[in-house]
């Protein structure tokens, strides 16, 4: 654990795992600091370039702010790859970059045994309106806005178990910004916001539970599934990280019975570029869905509410 000391111009820090770094420089003004990076998933570096881009700029997003700025983190193994793989990453970032209305400006690269890259993105939001993944309430539902499945079929494609078609349909669902979700959210109203990635569906939506000392149903039959993911997972295709993820809170979660494995597995799936997870009073999710389906979000699904304790996956 990294030493803190008091400071009341940080708004978040490492208390609730959030998804970035909040603090106050005026009464207007918070920055929004955050990174992150990770190894291809897909073989295209232009994909895979914009892919990482949507990643790392999603966090942002997720804490109700505004990206102004990015750097890149660019690690290539020079030896075995030449540096027009490295320009095709940096160009794939660059153009999920200017969707979001930002520019890469500079950044730092390295000779490193396996490509990796990512970027440190900076953004801001007033200091009343942060958006955290801990504020919660009893009673509000959980709206998700982009399908899962994402770690079973990029391994699926690794493999050259899935068709063009799917493959095409995950890059691009991957590489979709959250920019239009968050603006819906933001115009709606949201209590809590994170975004699905690596913890899975569940994981983060447990983690805004505890954050706010709530507890969770799932409903199964409500999560919005990837193009051939569940093909895949009936195939025995899944990510290591999915056991690993399920296995941090079996303990925790009640299982309906008719729940399947590949469902669990399902839920358990360590997203890429997820889609955010979005806590609305219940009066107001009717009015979330239909204005994230009106603005061409990739889905508008109301997968769960928070309850007092309990945590449960159910099927509807």
């Amino acid at each position: 654990m990294l030493p803190r000391r008091p400071d009341p111009a940080v708004l978040v820090g490492l208390e609730t795992g959030d998804d970035g770094a909040v603090l106050r420089l005026s009464d207007d003004i918070a920055v929004i600091q955050t990174l992150d990076f990770f190894m291809p998933i897909v073989d295209d570096p232009f994909d895979f370039g914009r892919i990482a881009a949507a990643n790392s700029l999603s966090d942002v997003y997720a804490m109700g702010g505004r990206p102004v700025s990015a750097l890149a983190i660019l690690g290539l193994p020079l030896s075995k790859l030449g540096p027009e793989i490295g320009a095709r990453i940096l160009e794939g970032g660059a153009s999920v970059c200017a969707q979001a209305g930002i520019q890469i400006l500079g950044g730092h690269s390295i000779d490193d045994a396996e490509p990796k890259f990512g970027l440190s993105v900076t953004g801001v939001v007033h200091p009343e309106e942060v958006w955290r993944n801990s504020t919660a309430r009893a009673g509000d539902v959980l709206v998700l806005t982009k399908p899962v499945g994402s770690g079973t079929v990029t391994t699926a494609i690794k493999r050259g178990a899935v068709s063009e078609a799917v493959t095409r349909n995950a890059v691009e669902t991957m590489a979709t910004l959250n920019k239009a979700a968050a603006e819906v959210a933001r115009s709606v109203g949201a209590e809590a916001v994170t975004d699905v990635t690596g913890f899975s569906l569940l994981g983060h939506a447990l983690e805004m539970a505890d954050g706010a000392g709530l507890g969770l149903e799932l409903d199964v039959s409500a999560v919005p599934v990837l193009m051939g993911a569940m093909e895949a997972l009936s195939q025995g295709i899944a990510p290591g990280a999915t056991r690993r993820n399920l296995a941090h809170f079996a303990e925790r979660m009640n299982w309906d019975d008719s729940i399947s494995e590949q469902e669990r597995l399902l839920l358990g799936d360590p997203q890429t570029s997820g889609g955010l997870l979005i806590a609305v009073a219940p009066e107001r999710a009717s009015q979330l869905t239909q204005a994230l389906s009106s603005a061409g979000v990739l889905a508008s699904s109301v997968v769960g509410r928070f309850t007092e304790k309990t945590f449960s996956v159910l099927r509807s």
